[in-house]
């Protein structure tokens, strides 16, 4: 590995900062004196620490962080015996997970590295910072003073920052003015969540680093960020998901908390490396979501009754179809959060877990360790759950076991990507279940998709030309007034500001259930449906909804093409 001393000297003349000349006379004299050849350039008057640590960093691709605005915890600092830090001058900072996070001036040293994780036994995250604040910091932390700063810590403004979960306190702790990254992260971050965006991508181009944000279902470009910091967002947001920074040729997967008020949003984290280098996609998921009510997510009071009175059962499988970004799992999650009591026990098992709830024992599928979604299940059903929520029903294993779960005394809820509700039973006969099972453990399917939500502030009504009618197949009610999509500041020049379920809801009666075991096709079940049991499919629920003025009819036609 090329020295420490090799990788300055390389960098200085290639950044024209000093000659080669005057390198060979700071070696020779450090040398003779004892000090180390960066202190020597320092003190020489050559680079200032910080310009050589940001040199350092850009170079290396590590995180670069002011220890002067960072409050060491002591008790993980203190995890590295003192004579290991000031030997090699590094500090513990904090610890995320199993993996801890060190502050080293010297990233090449492969000695200090090396006697640091056979006495820590820890996957160990570098970042770097200059010699003297280590060096300060090692002063006051193993000298036994309660605070680490004797400067006032920095505080975030709640309007511009937010109140941070102590797991992102890495990312925007530092010298804003030293290091672009952390104001790049934090406005990201920030505006993601105020706009209510449900994704951030970053995408590496060729010349630069492009930031997009998903509001409301669709992707708006949000900034055009310096290619020059691509490697340190990536690294900086690696250590904040607990991954590994030195690997970038396979994709991996984490998360991280963020807390802005009384709002707390977990972002789960997903790179992936491609051309430009490795993208980076951050879903948010924020809690608040879970508690509001089936009737807020867009449930007509009818299908409110039916899902409710499903629930209630002691046991059954309720299943909720829909394509990917449905809306199926916040749905889940919302009855399984007002089912969340101490008497209950409720597990689910998901690829991956998407919300993190108290209360609920969550299980993830782990394919390399052989924890399938059939075998997690099979091991869940001996924990002996009241409910369970299983994440997707992929493959007949699964199903099989699910349905005979709902028949001994559970109840499960679980999803399947279907176009309409009744071809959920199809599905399930069509991947090897018995139909007689599936005739007898279904207690109710629901098929949903999401729509964005017309602006209040700046919709306006109009009156649709009649072809929008034939293409949709249906006629409107006398009384109907429908609204269009214009774009203010409130809804930032889109028209639409939030977005809303439209569902169809089919609870199994005995016709149906004949139906099912005499495997009837699916627009069999659905005639009935509509005819017996007054089910409202998708495109009619939709109508319904842009007839009350909450959604525009190119909504629901977009959404519903393929009825």
């Amino acid at each position: 590995m090329t020295s420490f001393r090799q990788r300055i000297s390389d960098l200085l003349i290639s950044q024209k900062l000093v000659t080669k000349e005057q390198l060979d006379k700071v070696i020779s004299e450090a040398s003779r004196n004892g000090k180390s050849f960066a202190r020597h350039l320092i003190d020489r008057g050559i680079i200032s620490e910080s310009k050589l640590t940001e040199l350092l960093s850009k170079e290396l691709g590590l995180p670069m962080i002011s220890l002067t605005k960072y409050r060491v915890d002591a008790a993980v600092a203190k995890l590295v015996p003192e004579r290991i830090a000031r030997r090699y001058n590094l500090m513990a900072l904090t610890k995320f997970g199993e993996r801890l996070v060190v502050a080293i001036s010297d990233p090449l040293n492969i000695f200090a590295l090396d006697d640091l994780k056979v006495l820590i036994q820890l996957p160990i995250d570098l970042v770097l910072s200059p010699e003297t604040e280590i060096r300060r910091a090692i002063e006051q932390v193993y000298s036994g003073q309660t605070s680490f700063n004797k400067q006032k810590p920095v505080e975030h403004n709640a309007e511009s920052d937010g109140d941070l979960d102590p797991a992102v306190a890495l990312l925007l702790e530092g010298d804003k003015g030293e290091a672009p990254v952390v104001k790049a992260i934090n406005m990201l971050v920030i505006e993601a969540m105020r706009r209510r965006a449900s994704d951030i991508h970053l995408e590496p181009m060729a010349d630069t680093l492009r930031a997009r944000l998903r509001i409301d279902g669709h992707l708006v470009e949000a900034h055009r960020l310096p290619k020059s910091i691509q490697n340190l967002m990536l690294t900086r947001l690696k250590i904040m998901s607990g991954l590994d920074i030195t690997e970038s040729r396979v994709p991996q997967d984490g998360r991280f908390k963020v807390r802005l008020r009384e709002r707390e949003v977990d972002f789960r984290v997903s790179v992936l490396p491609i051309a430009y280098g490795s993208k980076v996609v951050l879903r948010l998921l924020d809690k608040a979501n879970l508690s509001v009510g089936l009737d807020q997510l867009g449930f007509t009071p009818e299908a409110v009754e039916q899902f409710t009175l499903a629930v209630k059962r002691p046991h059954g499988m309720i299943l909720v179809t829909g394509p990917t970004g449905s809306g199926k799992s916040t749905t889940l999650y919302s009855v399984l959060s007002q089912l969340n009591q101490p008497s209950k026990h409720l597990m689910t098992i998901e690829d991956p877990v998407e919300y993190q709830v108290e209360g609920i024992t969550q299980v993830q599928v782990n394919t390399e360790v052989g924890l399938t979604f059939a075998g997690g299940l099979r091991s869940i059903l001996r924990q002996a759950p009241d409910v369970l929520m299983i994440g997707e029903i992929r493959d007949f294993e699964t199903a099989d076991i699910a349905m005979k779960a709902s028949l001994t005394g559970h109840l499960v809820l679980s999803t399947l990507h279907t176009n309409d509700a009744a071809s959920a039973v199809t599905r399930l006969v069509d991947m090897g279940v018995e139909p007689f099972l599936v005739a007898s453990s279904v207690s109710l399917i629901q098929a949903q998709r999401l729509v964005r939500k017309l602006c209040m502030k700046c919709r306006e009504p109009f009156e649709p030309p009649a072809s929008l009618f034939v293409r949709l197949g249906l006629q409107p009610s006398a009384q109907a007034t429908f609204f269009k999509a214009v774009g203010c500041q409130f809804c930032n020049g889109s028209g639409y500001r939030g977005r809303i379920g439209i569902l169809e809801v089919i609870v199994p009666d005995e016709r149906i259930r004949e139906l099912i075991v005499s495997r009837a096709q699916s627009w069999e079940i659905k005639d009935h449906a509509m005819k017996s049991l007054d089910m409202v499919p998708l495109r009619h629920d939709g109508m319904k909804k842009a007839e009350h003025g909450l959604i525009s009819l190119e909504e629901v036609f977009a959404v519903t093409s393929e009825e």
